[in-house]
């Protein structure tokens, strides 16, 4: 149904008080616009220019568009003649797209005892080896039990040792420290070359 410039397009009118009503910041949209002269853009727009929001706001009706407020802090403000619901559902896909290609940082922990034995020892190293490799950082702590705190050094030295011997795999975000009956260290993967 084509509707003539001036006349009410219940569908700019429903999608402002959809915006409104749901506290939704975002672009204001047709007679949400509280500019008096817009810059009109957009691929559909035959001679884009400066315009008056009602010229303007008519331009939108007689595509059956709405008028979208892209760039509001410039003199005058910057608005496109779109569909609003593809321009909110791209908005909201883009959005989705770059939260997923963020990278996620994963933690692996590593327990040893006070008085790990050699086979452990290594057998640990080797698990630490490959989640750094994955790009994983690695948690490695020491636990004491009891009266084990009282070997608080022979701890650090074995992380010491764990950090080194993984240096070419990643690196030691900061020297052991003791919290609680915990002794952490945090070693994070080598950058790749």
């Amino acid at each position: 149904m084509k509707r003539t410039p001036g006349q009410n397009n219940p569908r700019n009118d429903r999608n402002l008080q959809n915006r409104q009503n749901s506290g939704q910041e975002g672009p204001r949209v047709n007679n949400g616009i509280t500019a008096a002269r817009v810059r009109v853009v957009g691929d559909n727009v035959p001679n884009p220019g400066i315009f008056s929001l009602f010229e303007a706001i008519k331009m939108a009706e007689a595509l059956e568009l709405d008028l979208v407020e892209i760039s509001p802090n410039v003199d005058p403000p910057v608005c496109k003649i779109i569909d609003y619901q593809k321009f909110i559902y791209q908005q909201k896909k883009k959005a989705k797209e770059m939260k997923s290609n963020a990278s996620k940082v994963v933690i692996k922990e590593i327990r040893f005892g006070p008085n790990t034995d050699e086979h452990d020892y290594q057998f640990k190293l080797k698990h630490a080896q490959s989640f750094l490799q994955e790009g994983s950082k690695v948690k490695a702590y020491v636990f004491f039990k009891g009266r084990s705190i009282l070997f608080s050094e022979q701890g650090e030295k074995l992380l010491l040792r764990f950090a080194l011997e993984l240096e070419e795999y990643g690196k030691a975000e900061q020297m052991p420290k003791l919290e609680g009956k915990r002794m952490i260290m945090m070693l994070s993967p080598a950058k790749k070359k």
